[in-house]
């Protein structure tokens, strides 16, 4: 869904001048980038069928949040806890924002080990081109109750009900921010947004003027480069084009050989900011296109391409008013080999939404959207398929939500619900209700209760196994939404001035979840995909953020999750099925400290802990990732050191180990 440009952030959203130089665009593997453009200008004149969040609000540029004071930095706006601009420190909900500076000073050089920096984040490197990301448990391959937006397009999977993280290649220089909650939001994001939802926001273009030129390798990450510039016309219209190109070797087998899953990929892309000179209304189009190639055996490999185009506008009437609108039209492709397994997926996704006071004491959000899906997935083996292979889905929706200042200033209480239409579900209904009081300034209490499901997918209701009869695996096609009803509690705090808090807990109850059970007992087959199981987590989630010095920040958390499951009345779940839901880590921890020794010289450091999976086991493992940069005018040198506690580690595959990896890098801004 789309987020208002709140007039009271109008001001910090005037474009202020800025240098233009010169720049540099370097397209690798051209052809193919090439037509991806055309592609991309293609989709724009199809038709747009839902829509999503995004940053309609201005926030500070990347130097600013370099010198911002921690103060400062929990002023910073986030949107997606109600859809509307508030301040990090009274957002009432778990939610954890990684800044632009955060993710350069850690070194991380993918968006899956960007979302290791937030302790609500369980992230598990499979291979070189594969991540586990889930928030609050049921880490699985594709983890189904985790809704993931770039600049609020959807990314999440109606084929696996989940996300391809090697075809979310962002240039991680664009990111403004990510914003993290968990927990239930599907009243305002709808179905899938189970158990959080991550949004990555890029940077407006009036923030990535000039050139941006960057490069280098070393041991995992074999080489990189990339380049961006960007420029303007006239006073109130800006743009940027980049292109990026990774290699990455594959990660290590147990005994220290080859594990034969190398990755290359190549991305470019582009984005228009256009203002009126009353700042009441904002245009952006925004694009990309990538191509991709993974080896997963030494005689195989896989292939993805895609591309995307967006529109947004935003349009203020006045003071804590305005509506917003945005399309996008989504292509992904790609063949996996040797399991000759293919799939084209087309989107169109429209949204609008619109808010309003009513009075002094009421706010009104309230929006509808409409999405359009078109999966192709045919296979060329006959041992496994979805059938139909082609499937048409549609999923429409509908919601309003009503925010009232009991006391003004001091309590608040927000209401709202969501009805979406499924294709394979029929009506789905997601309500929510949340409490927040400030009984001081820099103090924060609040508690939830939410109900949110989670849509069937293909892989719910038509994959089987073999694709022709008889089955050994068939589709469910009676499988319905599986449910969760969270209670959530919290507190944010400020002590004292250097040091910010926060602790978050919750208790969720699942029903009708996953399981593969026989159809007709004691039959030997075939097995179905039922509802067949149930289960309950609960957890606590601390995050911090400490200014030491005037020159060394630290932020940080720690998370406790637990969960049991058991088969529901009339099923007979399997042990082993249950263990498939989810393998997760009771314990994990993370430490990012951020040093800058002089005016040119920094110092960073990340600490990370995962306790063991527990079935199947992986050990339990410390992590550490180094920084060192130096800046030079308009360069920056910098070495990272990743993973050096160990040779190498397993995180979610025993039979995959994370090698220790150092590169260098060298980049230039003007």
């Amino acid at each position: 869904m789309v987020e208002p440009l709140d007039e009271g952030q109008l001001d910090r959203s005037r474009p202020r001048p800025v240098r233009s130089q010169p720049g540099l665009r370097r397209d690798h593997d051209g052809r193919r980038v090439a037509a991806g453009v055309a592609a991309l200008l293609a989709m724009l004149v199809m038709p747009s069928g839902t829509l999503h969040a995004q940053d309609s609000d201005r926030l500070l540029s990347p130097g600013d949040l370099k010198k911002l004071s921690i103060e400062e930095l929990l002023d910073v706006s986030v949107t997606l806890v109600s859809k509307r601009p508030e301040k990090l420190s009274e957002a009432p909900s778990a939610i954890q924002v990684i800044t632009s500076e955060d993710i350069r000073r850690s070194g991380a050089t993918h968006l899956g080990d960007v979302l290791r920096l937030v302790s609500n984040v369980e992230v598990q490197q499979i291979n070189s081109y594969a991540w586990v990301v889930s928030t609050r448990g049921f880490d699985q391959l594709f983890s189904n109750k985790l809704l993931v937006m770039i600049d609020g397009r959807t990314v999440y999977s109606p084929l696996d009900a989940g996300v391809f993280w090697d075809a979310q290649g962002i240039l991680l220089e664009d990111i403004e921010r990510i914003e993290v909650v968990s927990g239930p939001r599907g009243t305002l994001w709808g179905s899938n947004a189970v158990n959080g939802v991550i949004n990555i926001i890029s940077k407006r273009s009036n923030e990535t003027q000039g050139a941006y030129v960057a490069g280098g390798g070393g041991s995992f990450l074999e080489g990189f480069g990339a380049a961006r510039f960007g420029g303007s016309i006239g006073t109130q219209s800006f743009y940027r084009v980049y292109a990026q190109r990774y290699d990455r070797n594959g990660t290590l087998l147990p005994n220290g050989d080859e594990g034969n899953n190398s990755w290359k990929a190549t991305q470019g892309g582009f984005r228009w900011d256009c203002y009126s000179p009353s700042e009441t209304n904002l245009l952006t189009i925004q694009g990309d296109s990538y191509v991709g190639i993974e080896y997963n055996s030494p005689t195989g490999r896989s292939t993805i391409d895609g591309q995307n185009i967006l529109a947004r506008w935003s349009h203020t009437f006045f003071e804590e008013s305005a509506v917003d609108l945005q399309v996008y039209a989504d292509r992904t492709w790609r063949r996996d080999a040797p399991s000759t397994f293919s799939e084209q997926l087309l989107t169109y996704d429209a949204d609008l939404q619109h808010h309003f006071p009513i009075g002094q004491r009421h706010h009104v959000l309230w929006g509808v959207g409409a999405r359009f899906m078109e999966d192709d997935a045919p296979t060329a083996t006959s041992f496994v398929g979805f059938l139909p292979v082609r499937r048409s889905m549609r999923l429409y929706s509908g919601f309003i939500q009503e925010k009232m200042n009991l006391v003004p200033g001091r309590l608040t209480w927000t209401l709202g619900a969501k009805l979406e239409h499924t294709e394979y579900s029929g009506f789905e209904f997601q309500p929510s209700t949340r409490l927040a009081w400030t009984p001081a300034d820099g103090h924060t209490v609040w508690a939830a209760v939410s109900r949110a499901v989670r849509a069937p997918s293909r892989i719910d209701r038509d994959y089987y196994i073999p694709k022709t009869p008889p089955f050994a695996i068939a589709g469910g096609p009676d499988f319905q939404s599986e449910t969760v009803v969270a209670t959530e509690a919290g507190y944010r705090m400020r002590p004292f001035q250097s040091l910010s808090l926060s602790i978050a807990s919750y208790y969720n109850s699942y029903d009708d979840l996953h399981s593969v059970e026989l159809e007709n007992p004691p039959a030997a087959l075939p097995y179905t995909i039922q509802n067949g199981a149930a289960g309950q987590s609960w957890g606590v989630e601390l995050s911090g953020l400490y200014q030491a010095s005037p020159w060394w920040r630290v932020r940080g958390g720690y998370t406790l999750f637990q969960k049991d499951l058991w088969s529901q009345p009339g099923h007979d779940v399997m042990e082993v099925v249950l263990a498939s839901l989810g393998n997760d880590p009771q314990n994990q921890a993370v430490l990012q400290s951020m040093m800058s020794l002089g005016a040119h010289v920094q110092c960073d450091a990340t600490l990370r802990y995962v306790d063991r999976l527990p079935n199947p086991v992986v050990p339990s493992y410390v992590a550490v990732d180094l920084h060192l940069a130096a800046l030079m005018g308009h360069w920056e040198l910098a070495v990272v050191g990743q993973n050096l506690t160990d040779k190498m580690h397993p995180e979610f595959n025993a039979n995959q180990e994370v090698p220790r990896s150092v590169y260098g890098s060298i980049t230039s801004r003007w």
